[in-house]
């Protein structure tokens, strides 16, 4: 009986746990020593959707932004997921199931803001794909001002799959970077590209070979916040 009772307290206190971690989507990371000034902002939604956005994935995303930006320490901002072979994939379209048409469109514009807010961050913002980036999650990286990728990484736009149009941003970023035809053959056709084929458009700076630890991506953009931090303080002085 002694033992059930233990059994039982430790699978409750494992539980809660679990859903005290899972109510955190979005995390910030602040490095030291010669990474000093740089920090990580980590998309952790851990439960079935994997870095989905929904509602509170949103809320939390501007809300560390929102603290972030004021930090007159911070020189530049990795933004990367902590869910293996996954960086974001999109809206969560479950959440978006029972929506009316205005509901949608509130939903896409949180996303917009992200983008947005991103775009105009003080400080140089990198954004390190490992795995999935579709959808809303791809936009979130068009925000960021440079974008590295794994080989492996998978991009694209597959809202006209859903009878949707990239409501976030994706249809005026995407041709900015890679031009018009190419940029509505992805959104049209739903035409998503690797990271080698993404870093020959134009779309990320650079395609690395992929790890042991899954984080080549990573690793790059922190060598790249690292030339940053000894350069200039804020996009302003560029």
């Amino acid at each position: 009986m002694a033992f059930c009772r233990s059994r039982l307290a430790y699978i409750c206190t494992t539980v809660r746990q679990l859903c005290t971690k899972s109510d955190t989507f979005i995390r910030v990371r602040h490095l030291e020593g010669k990474h000093d000034g740089v920090a990580v902002l980590l998309m952790d939604r851990r439960d079935r959707r994997k870095n989905a956005i929904n509602a509170k994935f949103s809320k939390q995303f501007m809300e560390m932004l929102e603290s972030l930006k004021f930090q007159d320490t911070l020189k530049a901002l990795i933004l990367k997921s902590e869910i293996p072979k996954v960086f974001c994939l999109g809206a969560d379209l479950r959440e978006r199931y029972d929506f009316k048409p205005h509901e949608i469109a509130e939903a896409s514009q949180k996303i917009k803001r992200i983008s947005t807010e991103l775009k105009l961050f003080p400080v140089p913002v990198i954004a390190a794909i490992e795995g999935f980036a579709l959808g809303g999650g791809l936009e979130i990286a068009l925000g960021c001002d440079m974008r590295v990728a794994t080989k492996d990484a998978i991009l694209g736009l597959p809202e006209t799959g859903h009878a949707l149009i990239p409501g976030a941003g994706g249809t005026q970023h995407l041709p900015r970077l890679i031009g018009e035809a190419k940029a509505k053959e992805m959104i049209f056709c739903d035409h998503r590209v690797n990271g080698e084929e993404a870093e020959r458009i134009g779309l990320v700076n650079y395609a690395v070979e992929q790890n042991g630890n899954g984080d080549a991506a990573y690793l790059k953009a922190l060598g790249i916040a690292e030339k940053i931090v000894t350069k200039g303080d804020r996009k302003s002085v560029v």
